[in-house]
């Protein structure tokens, strides 16, 4: 038996999810299929969950931008799916020693909202810091944590609010176009839809060429982190997310712990992603330098993949050369805090809505920029 819904959707993770959410709402029978026993079970599940308005280029920044009310005021963008802000405040601390200062002040002239601070005032915030180490930093004091969770939960909700459907364990087999529908095969059944939305996240382009559609060089990198003990009676629920101007190394307060990430962006197959364990030992020796504390224990250890179009911009839109075939891809290191704001630009391109960006954001996003 063959399913039919106007809106098929390849990849429930918060890309998937999030526009099949908003086209729902727009009035379109939306399933989503899912390889996995789980949504979410890749990158939305293993992100560092947070936002940081000065994160990635022009493009992303703008998009930094369309998605804040909705993360402050969640209700009215999901229909009550979502309620209560979806941000807490965590600041970002961006640390230099003397002979990074060139690189820190760089930083300055390309963000807003910097605040610059000396040596010491860096160590009160990151009571971890080796002293006298950090010549200066810089604070972005609106970066927040994201209830990722939450947010995924919320647009769950408000897909199946709206009549969409989520199919877990329906790994696709088969993508062709017949006549004006697409035919999808999976073990979960056979789905068909005039419009067909690759949200495969890291098989993004694998999804394309399954459906005869160009290739966009979509690559998948990884991120490794690793969980470590704080000190006992150490607080540090009110410390910063801590990174060096470099940016070879970050670290995040997380439940009583240190979440450290090497920052590694390695290239690799699509795959349910692991750490390599030389790049995560490097990368903790780094963290280690600049601050007076020993990595004698690792609680846990995880990978994501990350994956990037070729101008580590956002794909979003309609392919030009394939009929009903919509880019959802390559969101890098920023899928979810991006979320809502191209959750709403693909619900509304998918069923003819105005969409709220400007018109030169939403045509840098578009596939057509690599014809």
């Amino acid at each position: 038996m063959t399913e039919t819904s106007d809106i098929l959707v390849i990849g429930a993770g918060i890309a998937g999810v999030g526009a099949g959410a908003m086209a729902a709402a727009a009035g379109a029978r939306v399933c989503v299929l899912e390889a996995e026993a789980t949504p979410a079970y890749h990158t939305t599940g293993r992100s560092a969950a947070i936002y940081i308005r000065n994160y990635g280029g022009p493009v992303l920044r703008a998009v930094n931008d369309a998605a804040h009310p909705a993360f402050m005021d969640p209700e009215g963008f999901s229909g009550g799916a979502i309620e209560g802000a979806l941000l807490s405040r965590r600041g970002v601390l961006t640390i230099a020693t003397d002979d990074e200062l060139e690189g820190l002040e760089a930083s300055f002239a390309e963000s807003k909202g910097l605040e610059r601070l000396t040596g010491p005032e860096a160590e009160a915030l990151f009571p971890l810091l080796k002293k006298g180490r950090v010549a200066a930093a810089s604070l972005e004091p609106d970066a927040s944590d994201i209830d990722v969770d939450r947010l995924f939960q919320g647009f769950a909700r408000m897909l199946r609010r709206a009549g969409g459907r989520i199919v877990t364990g329906a790994r696709v087999g088969k993508i062709e176009r017949v006549g004006d529908v697409w035919r999808v095969e999976t073990p979960a059944g056979v789905f068909e839809a005039p419009a067909l939305v690759n949200a495969a996240g890291a098989w993004a382009d694998e999804v394309a060429e399954m459906a005869g559609a160009k290739r966009l060089g979509i690559v998948p990198k990884r991120r490794s982190a690793a969980i470590l003990p704080l000190p006992a009676g150490v607080d540090s629920s009110a410390w910063p997310l801590i990174d060096p101007v470099a940016f070879d190394w970050y670290a995040k307060p997380q439940s009583g712990s240190l979440m450290v990430s090497p920052a590694d962006e390695d290239p690799v197959a699509p795959m349910d992603a692991w750490p390599d364990d030389m790049v995560l030992a490097e990368g903790l020796d780094r963290f280690a330098q600049a601050m007076d504390y020993e990595v004698t224990r690792v609680e846990r250890a995880w990978a994501g993949l990350r994956s990037f179009a070729p101008d580590e911009t956002p794909v979003v839109g309609f392919a030009p050369e394939t009929e009903g075939f919509f880019w959802l891809a390559g969101q890098g290191g920023h899928g979810i805090q991006t979320s809502p704001a191209l959750s709403a630009l693909a619900g509304a391109l998918l069923t003819g809505g105005a969409p709220a960006m400007d018109a030169g954001t939403v045509a840098a996003l578009s596939p057509a920029r690599f014809a």
